[in-house]
């Protein structure tokens, strides 16, 4: 198959021209700050901290009528699984008929959704059956927007890299001011005013994504297939790509292994040792260490970027070692921002990678089987963290989790494929 150019990426010049335009785009570097990423940039801060608020205002205002604390759980977990299962078709919806339209789309249905929560508690008590059913909203909403937002930032951006570092870095902090507020807000005005928050976030989110002017693909105006034709052409472009399907193939047992079990385990254990208080602070330096990987990442131009990152990927059995340890607050301080740090510069170098080696036109496809991979992974490992803890103790797999981090690193990096892929 023919790989497309897709739009936003730059087409190299002729030699009559090279030297001329060479020399202006030394001097005259293009802008990233351009409209449609202001927009984008915008869209993605309100949704990212109105995401935030989510799990604060359901524990209030379910907790405070007086239902049990699994409640809260059910409702996240009806969120979830409308998400993990549609997402796949989300990828296929946004690239028949674009993924703006798919995102637009989904913001007006989670405003929907928002705002009916907001009233229901605002009322009262609201019977557990509604907050479930527009929870599951929610997830359906989550589920057509996220595929559209990897192919967005190539066509918004002519450096990919530079545009998601700086998405990185802003989503890391809104995920750390949309809890914070969000319990402000709780203890003046209650869970309604959350969800009302809520409900503006995806407002703002709609008008931005729906101000944006993107030159229409050749793809766009296709005629295409059924559905279940789309999926198995999404899977074929996956198959066609070994350094794309051989870190998802590792990504998925890392997901199971290490990283779903991480988050649950710190908490548990920070919150035993320490208490509450010490893991929210630990979560803030978590987020602030995602910060500075997406600082990093805006600066660093390394030429293998997957191999970059794998190398970063260091910082995870970092933590785990710490946190396995019989450490002070400061030291468990260290490894939460080495880890978030780590992170967010592999998810800054793996994202530029599949969207500048991806063709457009299957893009959305793509990426929502990678999400659909991870989320499944990740919240496999979860569940099975407690029990795991149980029966091996929750030092064990700590432990466990330090090696088979560290063995991922070493795998990533001796995959050809990986360790050679090249800066687009």
């Amino acid at each position: 198959m023919t790989e497309k150019i897709p739009a936003g990426r730059q087409v190299p010049a002729s030699p009559a021209t090279a030297g001329a335009h060479g020399r202006a785009a030394a001097t005259e570097p293009p802008s990233l700050w351009n409209r449609n990423f202001r927009l984008f940039f915008v869209a993605r801060s309100v949704a990212v901290f109105g995401d935030g608020m989510v799990p604060v205002a359901l524990a209030a205002g379910l907790l405070g009528a007086g239902r049990p604390a699994s409640s809260v759980g059910y409702a996240l977990g009806s969120w979830m699984g409308p998400f993990a299962l549609l997402v796949l078709f989300g990828g296929v919806l946004a690239d028949r008929f674009t993924a703006r339209r798919m995102m637009i789309i989904a913001d007006v249905l989670r405003l929907a959704g928002a705002s009916t929560l907001a009233v229901l508690f605002a009322a009262g008590s609201p019977p557990l059956w509604s907050v479930y059913a527009l929870s599951a909203v929610s997830g359906v909403g989550a589920a057509l927007f996220q595929p559209g937002v990897a192919s967005t930032v190539p066509r918004i951006s002519t450096d990919v890299q530079r545009a998601n570092a700086v998405l990185r870095v802003i989503e890391a902090l809104m995920t750390m001011a949309g809890p914070a507020f969000a319990g402000l807000v709780v203890a003046l005005a209650g869970a309604g005013a959350v969800f009302g928050a809520n409900a503006a976030t995806f407002g703002v989110s709609a008008v931005c994504l729906a101000l944006m002017r993107l030159v229409p693909l050749p793809d766009d105006q296709v005629r295409r297939g059924s559905m279940m034709a789309e999926l198995a052409d999404g899977w074929r472009e996956f198959r066609a790509r070994s350094w794309l399907w051989q870190v998802i193939a590792v990504w998925t047992v890392y997901g199971l292994t290490v990283l779903g079990p991480m988050l649950p385990l710190t908490a548990a254990l920070v919150t035993d040792r320490h208490g509450s208080a010490s893991y929210g602070l630990l979560m803030a330096v978590n987020g602030a260490g995602s910060a500075v990987g997406g600082l990093l990442a805006l600066r660093s131009r390394p030429a293998r970027p997957l191999a970059a990152g794998a190398v970063a990927l260091v910082g995870v059995p970092v933590n785990l070692a710490l946190l396995a340890s019989d450490v002070s607050v400061v030291a468990l301080g260290v490894g939460q921002f080495v880890v978030g740090t780590a992170f967010a510069y592999w998810l800054v170098m793996w994202s530029t990678s599949v969207q500048t080696h991806v063709p457009q036109q299957a893009l959305n496809r793509l990426h929502a089987y990678d999400v659909a991979g991870s989320l499944l992974m990740l919240a496999a490992g979860r569940a099975l963290a407690g029990p795991a803890s149980e029966v091996l103790g929750t030092r064990q797999v700590l432990l466990g989790g330090v090696v088979l981090g560290a063995l991922v690193v070493g795998v990533l990096l001796a995959i050809p494929s990986v360790r050679r892929l090249p800066r687009a």
